[in-house]
């Protein structure tokens, strides 16, 4: 236990380190639209700038530096970083730990985007199939996970501030993006202003950030919005346990893939735990037994999706550590094992023995090792502060 926590936690340093040298800034997944040049080959024209876009995201090679993409901080993957800190924190104590989060956060602050309350978005435009968010135009999923990281802040460092931060969030959600499904006492919001399309998985962090809140407001209006969200998440659920991606299913890009099982899997936890209702745990015992047994291989890699292996990606195997680590602490211990092999398969694999970076993708042939920072790093640490909080607070309780 204590080799497999030290190299661990060797792990998380490192990739910390990386980041902070860098203060956070790097390239992004989905940035190639910062490209002046991809910009004038796209003509603002949505097909041109999906395709480009895809083209970068999906080159063996990194293309960024050549097409003139600059290294810049992504909201989102700062937040991130502070989730990181605020777990190692929680793990271990450090002053210097709680000092870096609140450098993360205090740049959050600084940098939220025009909305109503506190949201954020990317840090570059973004072409899906479905709609185009200018660079730094909120949406849900940047501004919920910036949201769990004040509500995690004011838990740890009893800071009002955060939780008044983390609140303000709501009023984005609840005022700025379209209620897209009322009925049926079920409610589904849209991912940006403007948007009439339904992804599960961004409901779900809406659902778990309400309950976050709710457990220190008591709010009963939060509560019951976010029992709301959690039904649509639920019956979008299939017999299987399993969930699309995109609603209707037959608007999703993908079927089932990693990190998104993973993310709904955790939001029914957090929903649980927050709020007292127990009513969906078959509905988390089964989204969690699909997730862990039809997204990982026997060693720990994590598939990309169900159904299709390859290339393993650095988010789907921070996700299986975080939403196992996560189901070790609050739900059932046996899950740490679990967490600890991905763990460790990722150490081995996707860590680069130089400086301490994660790599992107590791196909059947090819390894991707160019440094996305939101995706590859900001992930990874919080994965792995996530697992240290958890083997820390296990040990804690058997002694």
């Amino acid at each position: 236990m204590a080799s497999e926590y030290d190299r661990v936690l060797a792990a998380c340093r490192r990739v910390l380190d990386y980041a902070e040298t860098r203060d956070y800034a790097g390239y992004s997944k989905y940035d190639s639209l910062n490209s002046p040049f991809i910009r004038a080959i796209s003509l603002g024209i949505p097909l041109l700038r999906f395709v480009t876009q895809q083209v970068v995201m999906r080159s063996p090679v990194n293309l960024r530096p050549l097409l003139g993409v600059k290294k810049s901080k992504n909201p989102k993957g700062v937040a991130l970083f502070a989730l990181a800190y605020l777990n190692l924190y929680a793990a271990l104590g450090e002053v210097e730990a709680a000092s870096q989060a609140r450098r993360c956060l205090e740049w959050l602050l600084s940098h939220r985007s025009q909305g109503t309350g506190y949201c954020w978005g990317y840090n570059f435009g973004w072409q899906s199939l479905h709609f185009y968010a200018p660079p730094y135009s909120p949406n849900l999923v940047v501004t919920g996970n910036a949201g769990m990281a004040f509500v995690l802040a004011y838990e740890l460092l009893a800071e009002q501030r955060y939780l008044d931060v983390a609140r303000e969030t709501v009023e984005f959600i609840t005022q700025d993006l379209n209620l897209l499904y009322d009925q049926d006492d079920m409610h589904a919001y849209s991912y940006i202003p403007g948007s009439r399309w339904i992804v599960p998985n961004v409901n779900g962090l809406a659902a778990a950030l309400m309950s976050k809140i709710y457990r220190h407001t008591r709010e009963e209006a939060l509560r019951k919005e976010a029992e709301r969200i959690i039904r649509f998440v639920i019956a979008q659920q299939t017999a299987d346990g399993a969930w699309y991606y995109g609603y209707p299913p037959e608007s999703s890009p993908v079927k089932h893939d990693n990190y998104h099982s993973g993310h709904l899997v955790d939001w029914l936890l957090d929903y649980m735990r927050c709020t007292g209702d127990e009513r969906f745990a078959d509905h988390f015992a089964r989204g969690l037994q699909f997730y862990t047994a039809n997204l990982f291989l026997p060693d720990g890699a994590p598939k990309l999706m169900s159904d299709k292996i390859y290339p393993f990606d650095i988010h789907g195997a921070a996700q299986g550590i975080i939403t196992c680590a996560k189901a070790a602490r609050e739900y059932d211990p046996v899950w740490l094992n679990r967490a600890e092999q991905v763990a460790r398969w990722t150490i081995d694999n996707m860590q680069s023995p130089k400086d301490g970076h994660f790599y992107y993708q590791k196909g059947r042939f090819w390894t991707k090792k160019f440094s996305l920072m939101r995706w590859n790093q900001a992930w990874m640490a919080y994965a792995l502060a996530s697992l240290l909080r958890a083997e820390r607070k296990l040990v804690m309780e058997k002694v």
